[in-house]
Protein backbone atom coordinates (compact mmCIF):
# COMPACT_ATOMS: atom_id res chain seq x y z
CA UNK A 1 0.00 0.00 0.00
CA UNK A 2 1.47 3.89 -1.14
CA UNK A 3 0.98 5.93 1.56
CA UNK A 4 0.48 9.24 0.29
CA UNK A 5 0.75 12.35 2.25
CA UNK A 6 0.08 16.07 2.24
CA UNK A 7 2.69 16.41 4.59
CA UNK A 8 7.03 17.69 3.57
CA UNK A 9 7.78 14.67 5.87
CA UNK A 10 7.57 10.99 5.28
CA UNK A 11 10.13 8.56 7.00
CA UNK A 12 11.52 11.68 8.47
CA UNK A 13 12.79 12.95 5.21
CA UNK A 14 12.31 16.24 4.31
CA UNK A 15 10.42 16.47 0.93
CA UNK A 16 11.46 19.62 0.15
CA UNK A 17 14.65 19.32 0.44
CA UNK A 18 15.11 16.51 -1.83
CA UNK A 19 12.68 17.11 -4.67
CA UNK A 20 14.56 21.10 -4.72
CA UNK A 21 17.46 19.18 -5.02
CA UNK A 22 16.26 17.26 -7.92
CA UNK A 23 14.92 20.42 -9.51
CA UNK A 24 18.32 22.16 -9.33
CA UNK A 25 20.14 19.38 -10.75
CA UNK A 26 17.49 19.04 -13.46
CA UNK A 27 17.58 22.93 -14.31
CA UNK A 28 21.52 22.92 -13.97
CA UNK A 29 23.51 19.51 -14.62
CA UNK A 30 26.77 20.72 -13.48
CA UNK A 31 25.19 20.93 -10.11
CA UNK A 32 25.49 17.11 -10.43
CA UNK A 33 29.28 16.80 -10.21
CA UNK A 34 30.38 17.02 -6.65
CA UNK A 35 33.62 15.95 -5.07
CA UNK A 36 34.05 14.19 -1.38
CA UNK A 37 36.73 14.38 0.99
CA UNK A 38 38.53 12.89 3.83
CA UNK A 39 41.89 13.46 5.35
CA UNK A 40 43.10 10.51 7.76
CA UNK A 41 45.63 10.97 10.29
CA UNK A 42 47.64 8.16 11.31
CA UNK A 43 47.32 7.70 15.21
CA UNK A 44 50.19 5.39 15.96
CA UNK A 45 50.44 1.27 15.50
CA UNK A 46 47.21 0.97 13.10
CA UNK A 47 45.13 3.31 14.79
CA UNK A 48 44.31 6.27 12.81
CA UNK A 49 41.08 8.94 11.80
CA UNK A 50 39.16 10.26 9.49
CA UNK A 51 38.45 13.71 9.22
CA UNK A 52 35.08 14.30 7.64
CA UNK A 53 33.82 17.98 7.34
CA UNK A 54 32.91 19.42 10.35
CA UNK A 55 31.76 15.83 11.83
CA UNK A 56 34.08 14.45 14.77
CA UNK A 57 36.54 12.38 13.83
CA UNK A 58 36.49 8.53 12.70
CA UNK A 59 38.74 6.45 14.28
CA UNK A 60 40.03 3.26 12.58
CA UNK A 61 41.77 0.36 14.31
CA UNK A 62 42.77 -3.39 13.58
CA UNK A 63 41.44 -6.33 15.88
CA UNK A 64 44.42 -7.65 18.21
CA UNK A 65 44.68 -10.95 16.05
CA UNK A 66 46.04 -8.46 13.14
CA UNK A 67 47.83 -6.63 15.56
CA UNK A 68 45.82 -3.71 16.53
CA UNK A 69 44.54 -2.25 20.01
CA UNK A 70 40.75 -3.17 18.53
CA UNK A 71 40.11 0.46 19.87
CA UNK A 72 37.19 1.02 16.26
CA UNK A 73 36.20 -0.96 13.37
CA UNK A 74 39.34 -1.89 10.92
CA UNK A 75 38.81 0.13 7.25
CA UNK A 76 36.81 -3.13 5.58
CA UNK A 77 34.34 -3.36 8.30
CA UNK A 78 34.01 1.06 8.13
CA UNK A 79 33.37 -0.28 3.73
CA UNK A 80 30.88 -2.84 4.53
CA UNK A 81 29.73 0.12 6.91
CA UNK A 82 29.30 2.38 4.43
CA UNK A 83 27.99 -0.10 1.93
CA UNK A 84 25.09 -0.84 4.40
CA UNK A 85 24.91 2.80 5.33
CA UNK A 86 24.54 3.93 1.28
CA UNK A 87 22.00 1.26 1.28
CA UNK A 88 19.44 2.80 3.58
CA UNK A 89 20.02 6.10 2.76
CA UNK A 90 18.67 5.10 -0.92
CA UNK A 91 15.87 3.21 0.76
CA UNK A 92 14.80 5.80 2.42
CA UNK A 93 15.21 8.52 -0.48
CA UNK A 94 13.46 6.04 -3.04
CA UNK A 95 10.94 4.95 -0.59
CA UNK A 96 9.74 8.49 0.46
CA UNK A 97 10.15 9.85 -3.10
CA UNK A 98 7.37 7.31 -4.55
CA UNK A 99 5.34 7.89 -1.36
CA UNK A 100 6.04 4.69 0.29
CA UNK A 101 6.40 4.12 4.16
CA UNK A 102 9.12 3.08 5.74
CA UNK A 103 8.32 1.58 9.20
CA UNK A 104 11.46 0.03 10.13
CA UNK A 105 15.26 -0.72 8.08
CA UNK A 106 18.19 -3.06 8.51
CA UNK A 107 20.56 -3.88 6.31
CA UNK A 108 23.56 -6.24 7.33
CA UNK A 109 26.81 -6.76 5.30
CA UNK A 110 28.79 -8.94 5.08
CA UNK A 111 32.10 -9.98 3.23
CA UNK A 112 34.86 -12.69 2.67
CA UNK A 113 38.21 -11.47 2.94
CA UNK A 114 41.60 -13.48 2.07
CA UNK A 115 44.19 -12.18 4.05
CA UNK A 116 47.46 -13.83 2.37
CA UNK A 117 48.01 -10.57 0.31
CA UNK A 118 47.31 -8.29 2.53
CA UNK A 119 50.08 -10.36 5.04
CA UNK A 120 52.54 -10.88 2.10
CA UNK A 121 52.10 -14.19 1.89
CA UNK A 122 50.92 -14.12 -1.89
CA UNK A 123 50.73 -11.35 -4.66
CA UNK A 124 46.97 -10.74 -6.23
CA UNK A 125 43.76 -9.44 -5.25
CA UNK A 126 43.55 -8.20 -1.52
CA UNK A 127 40.48 -6.93 -1.69
CA UNK A 128 37.47 -8.50 -0.65
CA UNK A 129 35.72 -11.89 -3.10
CA UNK A 130 32.45 -11.67 -2.09
CA UNK A 131 29.97 -9.21 -0.34
CA UNK A 132 26.55 -10.01 0.38
CA UNK A 133 23.95 -7.68 1.94
CA UNK A 134 20.60 -8.30 3.25
CA UNK A 135 17.86 -5.96 3.48
CA UNK A 136 14.98 -6.75 6.07
CA UNK A 137 12.00 -3.48 5.55
CA UNK A 138 8.72 -3.45 7.34
CA UNK A 139 6.25 -1.57 5.38
CA UNK A 140 2.51 -1.22 4.80
CA UNK A 141 3.77 -1.41 0.97
CA UNK A 142 2.80 -4.38 -1.57
CA UNK A 143 5.63 -6.78 -2.76
CA UNK A 144 5.37 -5.74 -6.08
CA UNK A 145 6.23 -2.18 -4.65
CA UNK A 146 8.89 -2.98 -1.93
CA UNK A 147 10.61 -5.07 -5.25
CA UNK A 148 10.60 -2.00 -7.18
CA UNK A 149 12.13 0.16 -4.39
CA UNK A 150 14.92 -2.21 -4.28
CA UNK A 151 15.46 -2.16 -8.00
CA UNK A 152 15.61 1.39 -7.52
CA UNK A 153 18.42 1.69 -4.57
CA UNK A 154 20.33 -1.02 -6.42
CA UNK A 155 20.55 0.89 -9.46
CA UNK A 156 21.50 3.82 -8.20
CA UNK A 157 23.50 3.29 -4.78
CA UNK A 158 26.83 5.44 -5.35
CA UNK A 159 28.69 2.95 -2.78
CA UNK A 160 27.33 -0.19 -4.62
CA UNK A 161 28.51 1.08 -7.92
CA UNK A 162 31.82 1.63 -6.62
CA UNK A 163 32.04 -1.37 -5.39
CA UNK A 164 30.19 -3.21 -8.25
CA UNK A 165 32.71 -1.64 -11.09
CA UNK A 166 36.34 -0.89 -11.46
CA UNK A 167 37.01 2.62 -10.23
CA UNK A 168 40.16 4.03 -10.83
CA UNK A 169 42.20 4.90 -7.60
CA UNK A 170 45.60 7.09 -7.89
CA UNK A 171 47.42 7.39 -4.98
CA UNK A 172 50.31 9.29 -5.10
CA UNK A 173 52.95 10.45 -2.48
CA UNK A 174 53.87 13.77 -1.85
Amino acid sequence: MTTTSTSTRLNDVDLAAVTGLVQAVQDDPAKAATTWAAHVTWDGAFASHASVRGFAPIASDEPPALGGGDTAPNPVEQLLGALGNCLAVGYAANATVAGVELRDLRVDVRGDLDLHVFLGLAEGHAGFDTIRATVTLDSPASRAEIEALHSAVLASSPVGHTLRNAVPVEVTLA
